[in-house]
């Protein structure tokens, strides 16, 4: 049985936060808002998984209520992430993604991304597709007032 999911995650820039992405610290001047370390991409991933798998979202997982969440690694959820749709009997075939952010420039750290995601979910680089795109200057990413991440992904039985 193939299922595939979609994900999506917004994050508002704000001064005081490291930006991460992919699992990897990006340098810029702002980072993301968030209980967690706000890893907009990887938020999406885990979404698009869960939702693949019909186990909820991150939020039912992984709710920003609880104190076990608090500033934690986004890898973790992932990983976690991996475990549960792996519980349910799939594995992830593929995954594609796309990064919405004016800046910093996030084309120079993909190939980083790619390799940290593949070694946490234990796949292949190859099922790892990650596209960063601008918005033109349009909308809260082009204000660089936010950045914002969409996933699909394929699941297997």
């Amino acid at each position: 049985m193939i299922r595939v999911g979609f994900g999506y995650d917004v994050h508002r820039l704000v001064e005081g936060r490291e930006l991460w992405m992919g699992g990897v610290k990006i340098p810029y001047e702002y980072g993301l808002a968030g209980h967690s370390d706000a890893d907009v991409l990887i938020h999406a991933i885990c979404d698009a998984m869960l939702g693949a798998a019909n186990l909820g979202d991150i939020g039912h997982q992984f709710p920003d209520t609880s104190d076990e969440f608090f500033g934690i690694d986004s890898k973790i959820l992932l990983r976690r992430t991996n475990e549960l749709i792996n519980a349910k009997g799939y594995k992830l075939g593929n995954i594609d993604a796309t990064v919405a952010a004016q800046q910093p420039r996030l084309n120079p750290h993909i190939a980083n991304m790619r390799r940290v995601l593949a070694e946490v979910l234990n796949v292949d680089e190859d099922a790892v597709s990650i596209k960063a795109t601008t918005t033109e200057k349009l909308g809260f990413e082009g204000r660089k007032e936010g950045i914002s991440a969409y996933a699909v992904v394929l699941i297997e039985k």
